[in-house]
């Protein structure tokens, strides 16, 4: 994903799934599509879904989704934001 839209949502109460959601739904309505990819710091991944190595885009294991919505993880997004839009076909 080369652009995307960037949510910040750092509340500690609210879950990750919710936290997607509300920005798909954000995303939808202000771009008129339907994001596929939410890219996410790695320390925002609930622990069971940890992968062993967190910097890898598209590495092996398998990636959590939420709804029609691939989660990634990768570091250069800070902890608390959500980089959201859609996936770049190569």
């Amino acid at each position: 994903m080369n652009a995307g839209m960037l949510w910040f949502d750092n509340d500690p109460k609210t879950a990750l799934t919710a936290k997607i959601e509300r920005a798909v739904d954000y995303y939808r309505h202000k771009y008129g599509r339907d994001p596929n990819l939410c890219l996410i710091h790695p320390s925002m991944l609930p622990a069971d879904q940890k992968m062993e190595d967190p910097a890898s885009d598209g590495g092996a294991g398998e990636k959590p989704k939420i709804g029609k919505i691939m989660v990634r993880p990768y570091r250069p997004v800070l902890p608390g934001h959500l980089w959201i839009g859609i996936e770049d076909k190569h």
